[in-house]
């Protein structure tokens, strides 16, 4: 009677002593960031630890008392690349700051959690920096607010800015609003190549016709490049409305499109396109295999979810 209490505290002591591990080296990576250290490998080494929440919670005090321009950059950059619900509120925060590389990033992390408080975004479309604007456009789109889109086609008309006119355009679909349809139809005869496609991804964000058609017209080229534009206009497309265009695709010639086509539809909703990119890359040898691969790297897919799915299917133990 005695030995289960004891078993229990003990489990529950080493769970303590190695969450305790665990915050120690997330604070070190933290201080690192403070001192100068990168960015991108100190992101990595939080998520492999698990303490992208943690990690948001602490950078808010750490920019309340740094003041070093480039440190606080470096802070705000690894806030907006956490994906980290706890730093939502410091994100907001951030989108009023006096340096704009630092509001650039607010609104990155902003669009990374798909926040959905655009209150704090839309003044940044009428920022000074192409920068800022550019990511609250992108900020914006991710919010997935129908309320947004009249504000962004707005600030498109008078955007001289050929790549943040092209985030506008995509944002007015990515957020859903489908009275935007007609606005962005007129900008499919743009002089711009890059505000053309612009508005035919947004058009097929909204599942019009319209955009399909354009992507469909690209699809259908010799040019396996050109191809490839047409399918990257469906980034973003739930796959109930793309499903019809990408589906087919699935057994193309080309296996770059046909595995890029199962990465789009998973990430639009369809749960049996991973299973098929998963069996694919399997079944696949030499470079064909790499290609299948690099849309699951894509994915982040978790060693353990790939196993699970090859049991399924029976081809592994």
């Amino acid at each position: 009677m005695v030995l289960l209490p004891l078993t229990g505290l003990a489990a529950g002591s080493a769970s303590a002593s190695k969450r305790a591990q665990s915050r120690a080296e997330a604070d070190a990576v933290l201080t690192q960031v403070s001192r100068g250290g990168p960015v991108p490998s100190a992101s990595a080494r939080l998520r492999y630890l698990r303490e992208e929440s943690y990690a948001a919670e602490q950078i808010g005090p750490l920019l309340r008392t740094t003041f070093e321009e480039r440190t606080r950059r470096n802070l705000a950059s690894l806030l907006a690349s956490l994906g980290a619900r706890a730093g939502e509120a410091t994100l907001v925060k951030l989108t009023a700051d006096g340096d704009s590389t630092v509001r650039m990033y607010a609104a990155q992390g902003l669009a990374k959690l798909g926040s959905r408080n655009t209150n704090a975004v839309l003044p940044l479309l009428n920022d000074k920096s192409s920068g800022v604007r550019r990511e609250a456009a992108r900020a914006l789109g991710a919010s997935r607010n129908p309320k947004v889109g009249r504000a962004l086609m707005a600030a498109a008309k008078g955007e001289g800015d050929l790549e943040v006119r092209a985030a506008l355009l995509e944002a007015a679909g990515a957020c859903g609003d489908a009275k935007q349809k007609a606005g962005l139809k007129a900008y499919l005869d743009s002089d711009s190549e890059s505000t053309r496609f612009a508005a035919a991804r947004g058009l097929c964000r909204l599942g019009a016709p319209e955009g399909f058609a354009f992507a469909q017209k690209l699809l259908g080229s010799p040019d396996r490049y050109v191809r490839r534009q047409g399918l990257a206009l469906f980034e973003g497309v739930p796959a109930k409305k793309a499903s019809p265009v990408l589906s087919p695709l699935l057994k193309d010639a080309d296996r770059a499109i046909a595995a890029a086509s199962a990465r789009m539809l998973h990430q639009g909703g369809d749960a049996g396109a991973l299973d098929w990119l998963v069996l694919a890359s399997w079944n696949a040898k030499g470079e064909e295999k790499l290609t299948y691969e690099k849309e699951l790297e894509t994915l982040q897919l978790a060693d353990d979810k790939r196993k699970a799915i090859l049991r399924k299917a029976g081809v592994a133990p």
